[in-house]
């Protein structure tokens, strides 16, 4: 008889899995319905995501943190509005931005916070404008309906290229991983022995049969393709 294999022993979510909260600067939203200049108070690093993140100074009003658009720099005004202010780092309601527009930070419904588009270096375009949705482009691709009154953020999400220095080290790889709350590094059920893993031994680096299994299988063999609605090249 086998032992539990690793992903039966870890559970749902330990605290190695878990983001520590203190690499987090705090909840990035849009204020609910409101409008009005802001000035950026400063630009930080947040470890914990990949974007970067700047606090707004408002008149009248607690400091906001938002997400920074590349090129925003210190002192930089920033207008929430529902008008047509066409400028890097402002924020309106998608039906309001002209076509061939980048913008980031997209609400999925009006007064949301924001939910997409908030990668570092990534931006959606607005493609056209219908009666009663806008259709953005994703960066996937894929193109998606938003509401009207949905608010965004104009220009590209700031932190882009953070890829393009290699790690050079396994240590710098560990710590970068540990700080999103991702377990790193992770070894292939393949290259394992057959006592910790379903799909180990053979002195091969392929299973060797399907890996997929049904939704009701037991704890220990819950590895691979859980219930695939397809498997195999697409032709």
């Amino acid at each position: 008889m086998g032992k539990r294999i690793l992903a039966r022993r870890r559970g749902a979510a330990p605290p190695r899995m878990t983001s520590p909260s203190h690499l987090h600067k705090g909840d990035v939203r849009y204020p609910v319905n409101w409008k009005g200049n802001a000035v950026v108070k400063t630009i930080e690093h947040a470890p914990g995501r990949t974007a970067i993140l700047a606090t707004l100074s408002r008149e009248g009003a607690e400091d906001l943190l938002t997400l920074a658009n590349e090129g925003m720099s210190l002192g930089q005004a920033v207008v929430f509005t529902d008008t047509t202010q066409i400028a890097a780092g402002n924020v309106t309601i998608v039906s309001k931005i002209p076509e061939g527009t980048p913008v980031f930070n997209i609400e999925a419904r009006p007064n949301d916070g924001g939910k997409f588009v908030r990668t570092g270096g990534t931006a959606a375009e607005i493609v056209t404008q219908t009666e009663k949705a806008t259709i953005i482009r994703m960066p996937s691709g894929k193109f998606r309906e938003f509401h009207p009154l949905a608010r965004a953020t104009i220009g590209l999400l700031a932190g882009g290229g953070r890829g393009d220095k290699p790690f050079l080290k396994a240590g710098k790889k560990f710590h970068a991983m540990r700080a999103k709350g991702v377990r790193w590094p992770r070894v292939r059920g393949v290259a394992m022995n057959p006592v910790d893993h379903p799909h180990g031994g053979g002195s091969h680096n392929f299973k060797g049969a399907p890996t997929s299994q049904r939704r009701g299988t037991p704890p220990g063999a819950m590895v691979g393709k859980i219930a695939p609605k397809r498997t195999g090249m697409r032709r």
